[in-house]
């Protein structure tokens, strides 16, 4: 159990604990709402329905936008799991 979860349950749950606690204090902070974030992407589906192919041009857009979440969370994990070696 310990190898599948990275650590022993009870650290895993802490960390986990921290890190969301840490990511909805700066999405607030940033005024970011998960369902903001949800219909953005339905409104994205909704527009290149819309309107064709035009809107893919904001596929970059999210990628950014996706990536300043996704990578900063990705160097903690493995800053966390560096300390653990």
């Amino acid at each position: 159990m310990d190898k599948f979860l990275g650590g022993s349950p009870g650290r895993v749950v802490l960390r986990l604990v921290f890190l969301s606690f840490a990511v909805g204090v700066i999405m607030s902070a940033l005024n970011l709402y998960p369902l903001d974030l949800l219909e953005g992407v339905v409104d994205f589906v909704r527009e290149l329905w819309r309107t064709g192919f035009e809107a893919l041009g904001r596929v970059g857009e999210y990628f950014v936008l996706g990536a300043m979440v996704v990578v900063p969370v990705w160097v903690v994990l493995r800053l966390l799991s560096m300390g653990k070696r």
